[in-house]
């Protein structure tokens, strides 16, 4: 597969990401809020919290999907291993890990003020897990890409 065909697949699956997180976030989220108040009135008062955490979280998801574009662009003009692909990796692994700590921060306040069952905080470890999972791969993508890219200059500079 060509570099440029293959940055298209890239940036077509992370539109297809994107496209998906939108209706996820500002359709079914709320949907299934709504639903949860309607059966359980007396946790009204959690929606629009529980709702704004909830986006709030999935910020840093939109951050890395841009992060991603930009290494597909560069993917796509044949600059695979940069020195600025193996940053823009680092920060997926930032923002991944950072994303995943505020996830678990938020969903233990919610669990002292009441707002949050046992049940969502032990079901909320997954995604915890899956964002740290996602950290640590796109750390060790950054450390490989970076030693790419340090060799790749090296082996330009001898020719």
């Amino acid at each position: 597969m060509k570099q440029k065909t293959l940055a298209r697949w890239l940036q077509a699956v992370l539109i297809g990401i994107a496209l998906c997180g939108g209706i996820f976030y500002f359709l079914v989220l709320p949907e299934i809020g709504r639903e949860e108040v309607r059966m359980y009135p007396e946790y009204a008062y959690c929606f629009w919290p529980w709702l704004g955490f909830l986006w709030a979280s999935g910020v840093p998801c939109y951050g890395v999907l841009v992060l991603g574009w930009r290494i597909a662009a560069d993917i796509g003009r044949d600059r695979s291993f940069t020195p600025d692909n193996a940053r823009r990796l680092k920060w997926v692994a930032w923002l991944a890990a950072g994303d995943s700590l505020f996830f678990f921060g938020m969903n233990l306040l919610y669990g002292f003020l009441g707002m949050n069952h046992p049940g969502v905080l032990l079901g909320s470890l997954a995604v915890e897990f899956a964002g740290v999972c996602v950290a640590v791969a796109a750390g060790a993508l950054s450390h490989l890409v970076g030693k790419a890219a340090a060799l790749q200059e090296q082996s330009d500079l001898t020719i």
